[in-house]
């Protein structure tokens, strides 16, 4: 618990909540009873039971789902290092938790607002920057682009807003500077700033094995080992950030605590990521967090996923292994429907193996269920001659499914079960369509099928997997393609627009007035706003930053009178 053992420290707290002299007296007893093993133990959120349980990493068990609000889930998931393509060990995870959030949403009724952040400044960025030569943003634009459109040919839905680290520095830069008024950080001569372990005595070490886990390297000026960055200090030719401490940019772990804090405050339902980042990332994201909202749990449930191993290699699939297909590569060999069903048919929890045969029993699977609903649809129009339905057996096993299929869905959302169940129901239906070579007369019973039809599509529907083949996926595709070319643009013209906004005080320092010289600059901001709007690029200047989205057909009169105000008020 963050408490002061003395009752006038209490007393001080609850008036000067987060005043640095208070902040002080917490560090001194953070090594204390206050901070012992009650500190890692989980605590069960109050709210609202969903009636599910989740395997939680936190405390290595299935715990119940309690969620703050009634009916709605927080869910923060670390977005991908956008220096190179994406692949499949990238697309089981996310595949695998938008499964999880589907099911969710689709067959329990929970509504999922789900943020992530995609890491647009990292030494992997700037490494590859110097070898393509061009500039860190570039090479991210490009990746997080591929990115995008690589998950929604996997038909992964996408989160409720995507955040750019490099958008929300100054709200990193706070964040730090509150870690280290409540005195859990500290910055070094060299400009680089430091989470204090030893600050939060025994609270750190949530996760399995991360006590005795090796550090990260770093400045000879560190208090401890394992302290890692807050702040790092910029290095010759890197992209810098001003800051209290110097230039520089944010840690890799300080950003999600910051912008996940950013968007849902101090409390968080649903956290997850592959179980590769659960030590140091998330260990690390929790110690700063708790220490940010000086809370006794942020995140109240941690979901990992296993890694995606090739065939016979017992390693992980990754871009430094040089031991991953893309995804794009993959989906030239199989299907958005096939990949899906390919992941459900294991635990999310479990490691799984890439290979042909894997691939192949999720094509069995798939292939089996289209023949059924073909065949199914043939005997509902009386095209298939079959011996007389057992119609009440069939009722009772589409019944048994139903139930089956929810229970292991309510159980750490245990997708291997709800195939099992769906395929069997699928196996004692094809049994009673054994096909005659003339018809008995009998009365027919086409409406049991109906319902399994229906049912069986619903369920799939909810995993993401639709039995007509489409060219969604082209679609997708050039959407992706035009959202990058617009995203640019408009950083542009933002950058553009700024700096003719600048004002002078050379005339009057009570009344400073932009640039003569750069008035034409913003004149041409406006004409470009103004011209691709009926093009559908509706871009909005709000003050000194703009939005853009792409619309449908040609702007409407009243979008057009909005966008002369806006020229009117900008000019």
């Amino acid at each position: 618990m963050w408490r002061y053992p003395v009752r006038s420290m209490l007393w001080k707290a609850k008036v000067f909540r987060g005043a640095s002299c208070i902040a002080n007296a917490i560090k001194s007893r953070f090594a204390g009873s206050c901070c012992g093993a009650s500190g890692k133990k989980w605590i069960r959120p109050s709210g609202f039971d969903s009636g599910l349980k989740t395997f939680n990493s936190l405390t290595k068990q299935k715990e119940p789902l309690v969620l703050a609000r009634e009916g709605v889930a927080t869910w923060y998931s670390c977005g991908p290092t956008v220096y190179d393509h994406a692949h499949l060990g990238h697309a089981c995870s996310y595949v695998r938790f938008d499964i999880i959030q589907r099911i969710l949403s689709r067959w329990f009724g929970i509504t999922v607002i789900h943020a992530m952040v995609i890491t647009d400044i990292d030494d992997k960025i700037i490494k590859r920057s110097w070898e393509e030569n061009v500039s860190p943003a570039v090479i991210a634009a490009m990746y997080e682009d591929e990115f995008k459109r690589d998950m929604l040919s996997l038909k992964v839905i996408p989160p409720a807003v995507y955040l750019r680290v490099t958008e929300n520095v100054h709200h990193i830069v706070t964040f730090i500077e509150r870690i280290i008024e409540n005195g859990h950080a500290y910055a070094t001569k060299e400009g680089d700033v430091y989470f204090d372990i030893q600050s939060i005595g025994d609270r750190y070490g949530k996760f399995v094995g991360a006590v005795n886990a090796q550090g990260e390297p770093g400045s000879a000026n560190k208090r401890d080992s394992r302290d890692f960055a807050l702040w790092k200090q910029s290095k010759p030719k890197e992209p810098y950030w001003e800051s209290p401490w110097g230039r520089g940019r944010p840690g890799w772990h300080i950003e999600c605590s910051a912008i996940a804090s950013l968007v849902f405050g101090s409390q968080l339902d649903i956290h997850s990521g592959g179980i590769d980042l659960a030590f140091p990332h998330h260990e690390n994201e929790v110690a700063q967090s708790e220490a940010y909202h000086q809370c006794d749990q942020w995140a109240n449930y941690f979901l990992h996923s296993g890694h995606l191993h090739l065939k016979d290699s017992a390693e992980k699939m990754s871009k430094s292994l040089k031991n991953y297909v893309t995804i794009k590569d993959f989906l030239q060999s199989y299907s958005a429907n096939e990949f899906r069903m390919f992941c459900l048919l294991s635990n999310y929890r479990s490691a799984i193996n890439y290979s042909e045969s894997s691939m192949s029993e999720a094509q069995t699977s798939l292939r089996t269920i289209s023949t059924f609903i073909h065949d199914a649809q043939a005997y509902m129009k009386g095209h298939l001659q079959c011996s007389p339905v057992q119609e009440a057996l069939l009722w009772e096993r589409l019944a048994e499914t139903k139930s089956s299929v929810a229970k292991a869905l309510a159980e750490d959302f245990n997708t291997p079960h709800a195939i099992s169940a769906v395929m069997n129901l699928v196996y004692h239906a094809n049994c009673q369509l054994q096909p005659v070579s003339k018809s008995s007369g009998a009365p027919r019973s086409p409406a049991v099928f109906a319902a399994m039809i229906s049912y069986i599509g619903d369920v799939l529907d909810m995993f993401g997997i639709d039995q007509l083949p489409s060219k969604e996926a082209d679609v997708v595709s050039h959407y992706g393609r035009l959202e990058g070319v617009v995203e640019q643009l408009a950083r542009f013209r933002s950058e553009v627009r700024a700096f003719a906004l600048t004002r002078s005080t050379a005339g009057s320092p009570n009344k400073p007035e932009i640039h003569p010289e750069r008035i034409p600059l913003l004149k041409a901001c406006d004409t470009l706003r103004n011209d691709l709007a009926p093009l559908g690029v509706l871009i909005k200047d709000r003050g000194a930053t703009s939005t853009w989205e792409i619309t449908q057909g040609k702007q409407s009169e009243k979008g057009q009178r909005v966008q002369d105000k806006d020229e009117e008020t900008s000019s």
